[in-house]
């Protein structure tokens, strides 16, 4: 790192940026050199700026932090401190190999030990190399095999039911919830569609748009568009718009 620290601060709620940059402000190893609301912005950001370290609010539109770490250019990888309303955020976060976490509302004393701890590793010269640290970091926020959902608890009236994901032909998004598309039926679960893209099989499930996800199972065959997108007809005949964002993913299962 150089003499300054530069800092690149994502969050959604502007309250929150201005927040960090505040309590920045008064150390004179530390300058901000920008901010992000989404985690879209953030990607370009951090390739534009290559800052030293980011402060990322774990909960974000257009891209989680998780996902925001998964899309960076290794070389680029700067240290990480994930920002958080969450405990259980908190902790995967840290045992992901961030440099830190801190939770929301910020306290300053915790804070200022999170920076000791920023000073240090630019003062040891501590910095692994940024391409195993982006490995091991991956690594450990990708769900294993084993821990894949077998089964979703969704509501049915008043009772609790438990749908295998088998059952799921495909998923949408409904803002802050989703909506699980089981034949006939349809179940709408609180979680967002990054949050559960990570908790399915990838070998079972593909996500073709941003609001959609389908179960590989289930497709019958894709018809090519113009653009490079596709229509993904279903067994049940439901058709889905594929969005060039995600047109990798399809790519995959032609080539499998």
């Amino acid at each position: 790192m150089s003499n300054k620290i530069r800092v690149l601060i994502v969050d959604d709620e502007p309250l929150a940026r201005r927040g960090i940059r505040q309590l920045l402000a008064e150390e004179t190893d530390f300058a901000v050199a920008g901010e992000a609301a989404n985690g879209r912005d953030a990607v370009a950001e951090i390739e534009r700026l290559l800052p030293d370290l980011v402060f990322l609010d774990i909960q974000m539109p257009l891209l989680d932090g998780f996902a925001l770490v998964e899309k960076l250019d290794p070389k680029n990888l700067p240290e990480v401190v994930f920002v958080t309303a969450y405990d259980e955020h908190a902790i995967r976060a840290f045992e992901a190999g961030a440099l830190d976490y801190v939770l929301k509302p910020i306290d300053p004393e915790r804070f200022q030990k999170t920076l000791e701890r920023v000073r240090r590793r630019a003062i040891a010269g501590e910095n692994k190399a940024l391409e195993n640290k982006f490995a091991d970091l991956l690594k450990n926020l990708k769900p294993a095999e084993a821990n894949y959902l077998a089964r979703i608890a969704v509501k049915e009236n008043e009772r609790i039911r438990f749908l295998n994901v088998e059952q799921i032909d495909w998923i949408s998004s409904l803002g802050n919830y989703i909506e699980l598309h089981a034949g006939r039926e349809k179940f709408i679960l609180r979680e967002t569609m990054d949050g559960i893209e990570r908790k399915l099989d990838p070998k079972e499930f593909v996500r073709i748009r941003r609001s959609t996800i389908v179960r590989v199972a289930q497709i019958k065959e894709l018809q090519p568009l113009f653009g490079g997108e596709f229509e993904v007809v279903l067994k049940t005949d439901a058709k889905h718009l594929s969005s060039r964002r995600y047109r990798k993913n399809l790519d995959a299962l032609i080539k499998s």
